[in-house]
């Protein structure tokens, strides 16, 4: 189990920022919540054994991060308030020891936002952390597309009271489609957006749109079938 983690890791500087770690993404898109408890503690052990090591924190915390979104997805909002909790602790190291790399600024601010997204009264606690982070992370990276959709999910969790709401997040999200237009995950959470605000017909577009590009995400068809087309 640690070798092939420290095999990951020594593939770091072939992995850019954002790409995150292989495995991940496969179990998020599937739901597979044993695959992703099973990753969460490969990569805490790594953390572990190399506390000072900022690339091995950033990683534990993103697969905090993924294992807290699906926990959300499933409506199970303890272990998703869990997951990100652990994941902020993590993250907040990485980020003290490489202050400058947008990613890590980026998985703070979404680990906060999950917090909330898993306890509205939560906003009180984390909402500055959950788009100063990724504000930081944009002003960093105004590049990238990841950024912006963690901004928008931020947005579309943190009540308009305290700086954010579903208007704010549509724009982030169109703004990740602008930056990168086979995002399938910003076209999967415009379309979520878009429905919260009524507009189904726009929302259904872009839900299929997402599940065209990432036909393995059940969450995104999850969403499409309970999405209107008129």
């Amino acid at each position: 189990m640690l070798m092939r983690i420290v095999l990951l890791l020594a593939m770091g500087g072939l992995l850019a920022f954002g790409d995150g770690v292989p495995d991940l993404a496969p179990a998020r898109d599937k739901q597979d919540r044993a695959a992703l408890d099973k990753l969460v503690a490969e990569f805490r052990v790594v953390a572990e054994k190399q506390p000072n090591d900022a690339e091995a924190l950033y990683r534990y915390a993103l697969a905090r991060s993924y294992a807290a979104e699906v926990a959300v997805e499933v409506h199970d909002k303890v272990q998703g308030k869990g997951n990100a909790e652990a994941g902020i602790r993590v993250a907040e190291k990485a980020v003290s020891l490489k202050p400058n790399t947008a990613e890590y600024h980026r998985i703070l601010g979404t680990l906060c936002g999950q917090v909330i997204s898993s306890n509205g009264l939560a906003a009180l606690t984390y909402g500055k952390c959950a788009l100063a982070e990724v504000n930081k992370a944009i002003e960093l990276d105004p590049k990238s597309s990841a950024n912006y959709l963690s901004h928008g999910v931020g947005n579309y969790y943190l009540p308009a009271s305290f700086g954010g709401g579903v208007e704010l997040a549509i724009k982030d999200f169109q703004k990740a489609i602008s930056l990168d237009p086979k995002s399938a995950d910003a076209y999967l959470w415009l379309g979520v957006a878009l429905r919260k605000e009524k507009h189904n017909a726009e929302a259904h577009k872009a839900l299929m749109k997402a599940v065209e590009l990432n036909p393995n995400r059940v969450w995104a068809k999850q969403q499409l079938d309970k999405t209107p087309a008129q």
